[in-house]
């Protein structure tokens, strides 16, 4: 769901605290991760002539077929079965500074599960983590997302989990699955600690960057810190999803200041990663893949004072000189 030059914000540096989790506190305690960053993936792009059809750049109007976002990727309308893309991609992804690629998944044979190996050789040759988001698919229930987790884990090494709305099930249901799991970081897409607590996870996320901004994450984090939780607020450059689905609430990008804001705010709150929301979720406008100008389509011109080839890749730019910045807090 839902969202000033970078050399003139000012940081604020507060410590980076190694947490201690009460043996009480969560199913599977695990070690602060201390500084990273992790970026939401979609590989669930198609074309014609790839995979003999479009999948997510379009959708239908009155019968007619509508760009669906409103940027236009510098790579032009692509598919996420292109290895040479997919490279590509990871290339960028670990020049900005991002340590894991937190990869959407829709279930057993979907697109998104059958393009996994895709991910995980190119992550591996960029030295790039993988993490899975576990979306809200048809039929997705605690256990078989559970199921899930652990079969992943088995089969790839995976060990990070995000789960998606995970507010929609029981808590006693989310716990009753994940006690048993071993060797794994299940995180909720949440903001409500005492669910997450008591459901077993292991920490929570908010993905959405346009109901809550950084004015969140500092009580957020507190909150978590104090139930023995991971803390992994979750930062973005904008949001605008009116091609895709008529939403009308937007999120101005604001010339880079809005993803500097969330940074900031996320630095401040002691978090023990942050989430990028996203790396190219280009239907809700959150996207940080290269864009550029097209009709109708505004690119990133302008963004931190950039024009031209230097502001289709603001967004990475801006995500690296971040990431370092996190990274040396984590370590006072």
């Amino acid at each position: 769901m839902r969202g000033g030059r970078l050399s003139s914000v000012l940081v604020v540096a507060v410590s980076a605290t190694v947490l201690a989790f009460p043996a009480e506190a969560g199913q599977h305690p695990v070690q602060a991760p201390g500084g990273r960053v992790a970026i939401f993936y979609y590989p669930w792009y198609s074309t014609p002539a790839r995979d003999g059809g479009w999948a997510h750049w379009y959708v239908d109007r009155d019968g007619a077929p509508v760009l669906s976002t409103a940027y236009f990727p510098s790579r032009g309308l692509y598919s996420s079965s292109n290895a040479k893309v997919v490279d590509a991609q990871m290339r960028e992804i670990a020049e900005a500074g991002v340590d894991t690629v937190i990869v959407s998944w829709w279930g057993w044979d979907s697109p998104e599960d059958k393009r996994l190996p895709l991910v995980l050789q190119a992550t591996a040759r960029h030295g790039l983590g993988v993490a899975i988001h576990v979306e809200p698919y048809r039929g997705r229930t605690p256990e078989s997302t559970a199921e899930a987790i652990s079969t992943l884990h088995a089969k790839d090494g995976i060990r990070d989990f995000f789960v998606y709305d995970a507010d929609r099930d029981p808590t006693a249901d989310w716990a009753a699955v994940l006690a048993p799991l071993q060797g794994v970081r299940v995180f909720a897409q949440t903001t409500l600690v005492g669910k997450a607590r008591a459901s077993g996870f292991d920490g929570l996320y908010p993905y959405d960057v346009v109901t809550w901004n950084a004015s969140l994450f500092r009580r957020l984090c507190t909150e978590a810190h104090e139930a023995g939780l991971l803390c992994a607020p979750s930062v973005g450059p904008g949001y605008d999803a009116w091609f895709a689905t008529n939403d009308l609430l937007v999120r101005e990008r604001d010339r880079g200041a809005t993803y500097d804001r969330m940074w900031k705010g996320a630095i401040r709150s002691n978090a023990d990663l942050v989430t990028v929301t996203s790396y190219n979720k280009w239907q809700e406008g959150t996207q940080i893949e290269p864009a550029r100008s097209q009709i109708g389509r505004p690119g990133y011109e302008g963004a931190w004072g950039s024009s031209g080839l230097t502001a289709q890749r603001a967004y990475l730019t801006a995500t690296a000189g971040w990431a370092g910045r996190f990274r040396s807090v984590a370590r006072q």
